[in-house]
């Protein structure tokens, strides 16, 4: 028996012809060790049990929709039908907000016919940017470029555009780009021609701080971005005034004195 603790077999053993002996277990340490693990699996499974339970018994009504809600009310106490009528209200304001932001987001183009319904009678609280332009104008394809633009970053906002001749008959170019916003049926804001649109060089962040001051959209833009360029212009009128005043100066000291 090579498990038998004779001589013969240690000296199998020395020159490795038997195994090492196996040690005897130990049955306590076993099973302590068995049982520590057991007990910490149990631990973690209460545990997770406790958080499981934490998550359903703290505001169960923020896991719920606004059928649930209503089917639930027979099981909370008045706290909780106060706390779940202010959680209605608040999913309702998001749900309305997210309908709102998903009805546009593009730049569409409508004709003369469709003006009073999309533009006049569209629903009162939804601001409409329309843009009457000419695309022979290269100031309205960049008009139309920027709206685009405003369009997908202000989804809650409808913007339009319609050829001017298929809304006003013999509008005169000078007056284009033209760019009307409306509330309400109402125009609340208007820029006619080039200057006022903003020039030839106009920035999609001009254009959108000119529809944010209006209160078309709510822009993240802290400042005027024209601000910088308008703060360049003065600076460079005043270095140039002061030139021309140095000059003048200078050549009249240079002027003979007739007596």
């Amino acid at each position: 028996d090579p498990n038998e603790d004779t001589e013969w077999n240690e000296i199998l053993r020395d020159f490795g012809i038997l195994p090492p002996k196996e040690e005897p277990k130990d049955e306590t340490e076993e099973m302590v060790l068995r049982l520590q693990k057991e007990a910490e699996g149990k631990e973690q499974k209460v545990t997770n049990f406790f958080f499981v339970c934490l998550l359903f018994l703290v505001k169960p009504y923020e896991r719920m929709n606004l059928k649930e809600l209503k089917e639930a009310e027979d099981d909370f106490d008045e706290a909780d039908r106060k706390a779940v009528e202010m959680y209605r209200q608040q999913r309702l304001q998001e749900w309305r907000c997210l309908q709102r932001r998903q009805r546009y987001g593009e730049l569409r183009e409508i004709c003369g016919e469709q003006y009073v319904n999309e533009v006049t009678n569209a629903p009162e609280d939804v601001w409409v940017i329309i843009h009457l332009y000419r695309s022979s104008i290269p100031m309205c394809l960049l008009v139309n470029e920027h709206l685009s633009q405003l369009a997908r970053k202000f989804p809650e906002a409808k913007f339009v555009k319609a050829i001017v001749n298929s809304c006003i008959q013999n509008y005169h170019d000078t007056c284009l780009p033209t760019i009307l916003v409306y509330k309400t049926g109402e125009i609340k804001g208007k820029f006619i021609g080039v200057a006022e649109c903003g020039g030839i060089y106009l920035k999609v962040e001009e254009l959108e701080w000119k529809l944010a001051e209006i209160g078309a959209i709510e822009t993240d833009l802290e400042e005027n971005p024209k601000k910088e360029t308008i703060n360049m212009m003065t600076l460079s009128m005043q270095n140039t005034s002061a030139r021309e005043s140095t000059n003048t100066k200078s050549t009249d000291v240079l002027k003979p004195h007739i007596t």
